[in-house]
């Protein structure tokens, strides 16, 4: 490159002047191999733990499944004859109180006077029927009756915790890097995901049930970022695909599992353990360049650019390229990550008004999503079934938006798959009961609509923030994620008070933030933003 004077200028990592005309990051990777065997690598190893998140979501549709059980009786009432149990109001015997004493019919069918139908609660616990499980967290720890809210709170813990991680991790992945704490977000799954299984009391696993929420927050907040920062443009909708159809393989994967492993503790040790060779191999990712030249660790950048380069058989391009092109980078970027807070979310107009939209599409969406996930007993089939059928169903939806993403944009395709979603379960609401079928066939496209929306917000919360800030956005849109997904339980337990409630709320938050996400700007062949300057002129 030449100097303004006309002489040649000398290599440097931070420019005295900015005499030197800028070049986008996105032509600075074009040097080094945009799509080579780095990124392949990159995307597959950073995709494997993406197939054990559902797993981890999910499990507690089978570890904290409640069979069928009824009242231990005392030893008091071993005589032969009599009804042990009352019936409850359909005439079935009651699974959580007893008789005192053993009723017992005389000749014409009645009680015998003298015997009072006194009940008690079930004094010494309850068998339970093991047919379908070996065991769950409900048989062992008896969460049946008074107790059966304690198995819904544990989900929720694991919700919160994924919650408190994307605030506490948010802001860290900005400061000191995506790969830090994305390694070390999985050493905390494994760990506290390998404790939960080993746990001796309910509420030592709803702590590490806790803690592995936070672990996975991390990883969830980093790994989309540290993939989308090493390709190019053209090719961020397939990477943010592939990595999507992972998570939802993920679903399917956990049905099997589940089918073949019926004790709850080796189930959730099955879906935790691997997160240690995780772990291990994750060392290998190198830091985002991107990340690097924004917070001016330029030789960190230097370094990393020719491993890259190296990697895809792109060494030859030589150091001094690398010194040149990094240099005129440099000088189109701020001064570092000191200068920005969670604040800057919400200080300009436009950074404002992305955020508060993507994080109430986040809230809904997952709200929805999660509520439909999470009971997959309320349509009386084999659970085992239903979970391979929505994850069927979600991996369809995805491969289709993928496609759409590449012709129609992320604006269109993710307002017009939530206003989907809602319509589709607003109109269950007058399908009859016994028609089980149809409400089925609608509640599954409408949560299809729900995962293809959910792959499109991976990829345009990634884009629509600059990389000074992109890790603090996706926290909060994270955040808001699991908020929803806190809140879906509460809904459900709406049910007992007015059946068609939960999906009345389902169906109308998804159609609202549809048209919210009306008014973000359109993302699609635009160059991902570093500054919030950048963001401001769009």
């Amino acid at each position: 490159m030449m100097s303004p004077a006309g002489g040649k200028s000398r290599p440097s990592l931070v420019p005295e002047t900015p005499g030197p005309p800028t070049i986008s990051f996105g032509d600075l990777l074009e040097e080094v191999g945009s799509m080579g065997l780095f990124q392949f690598f990159s995307v597959l190893l950073l995709s494997l733990p993406v197939l054990l998140l559902a797993s981890h979501n999910l499990v507690q549709n089978f570890s904290a499944a409640s069979p069928e059980h009824k009242c231990r009786l005392s030893p008091s009432t071993n005589a032969s004859g009599g009804h042990p149990v009352p019936l409850d109001q359909s005439q079935f015997p009651d699974k959580c109180r007893r008789f005192v004493h053993r009723m017992v019919l005389d000749s014409n069918g009645s009680l015998e006077k003298g015997r009072g139908a006194v009940t008690e609660p079930c004094q010494d616990g309850w068998l339970y029927d093991n047919s379908t499980f070996a065991s769950t967290i409900v048989t062992e720890w008896d969460l049946v009756c008074n107790l059966q809210p304690l198995k819904n709170l544990a989900q929720s813990l694991f919700m919160a915790g994924v919650l408190v991680g994307a605030f506490i991790f948010g802001d860290l992945s900005d400061r000191f890097g995506r790969r830090l704490i994305l390694i070390w977000s999985l050493l905390l799954i494994a760990v506290m995901g390998s404790g939960a299984a080993l746990s001796a009391s309910f509420a030592a696993y709803c702590v590490f049930r806790f803690l592995s929420g936070v672990g996975i927050s991390g990883f969830l907040l980093n790994y989309v970022c540290l993939s989308l920062e090493w390709v190019p443009t053209r090719h961020r909708a397939i990477v943010i695909a592939t990595q999507s159809y992972c998570s939802t393989a993920g679903q399917v994967l956990l049905a099997g599992l589940a089918y073949g492993i019926r004790d709850w503790r080796w189930l959730q040790l099955a879906i935790s353990a691997p997160f240690f060779c995780f772990f291990a191999y994750s060392w290998w990712l190198p830091e985002s360049a991107r990340w690097l030249l924004a917070n001016n660790q330029h030789e960190a950048a230097l370094c990393n650019l020719k491993r890259v380069a190296k990697i895809n058989g792109k060494a030859a391009t030589g150091d001094t390229v690398f010194l040149e092109m990094l240099e005129t980078q440099v000088g189109s970027n701020t001064s570092g990550r000191g200068a920005h807070s969670c604040l800057d979310l919400f200080r300009t107009p436009a950074l404002r008004r992305i955020s508060c939209c993507l994080m109430f599409i986040s809230f809904s969406m997952n709200m929805a999503y999660f509520g439909l996930s999470m009971d997959l007993s309320m349509f009386g089939l084999n659970i085992f079934l239903m979970q391979l059928f929505f994850g069927s169903i979600d991996l369809l939806a995805k491969m289709g938006c993928a496609l759409l993403l590449t012709y129609f944009g992320r604006r269109t395709i993710q307002a017009t798959s939530l206003v989907l979603a809602g319509a589709f379960l607003l109109v269950t609401l007058p399908v009859p009961p016994e028609m089980l079928l149809v409400r089925m066939a609608l509640v599954v496209l409408g949560k299809g609509c729900l995962a293809a929306s959910s792959m499109c917000l991976y990829l345009y919360g990634g884009e629509l923030f600059p990389t000074v800030i992109r890790q603090t956005g996706t926290s909060f849109v994270t955040a808001m994620s699991r908020l929803g997904g806190i809140v879906a339980p509460m809904v459900l337990l709406a049910g007992g008070y007015q059946p068609s409630l939960p999906l009345l709320i389902f169906g109308i938050t998804p159609m609202i933030s549809g048209i919210s996400a009306g008014f973000l700007p359109e993302m699609l062949q635009v160059p991902l933003m570093d500054t919030i300057e950048q963001v401001e002129e769009r």
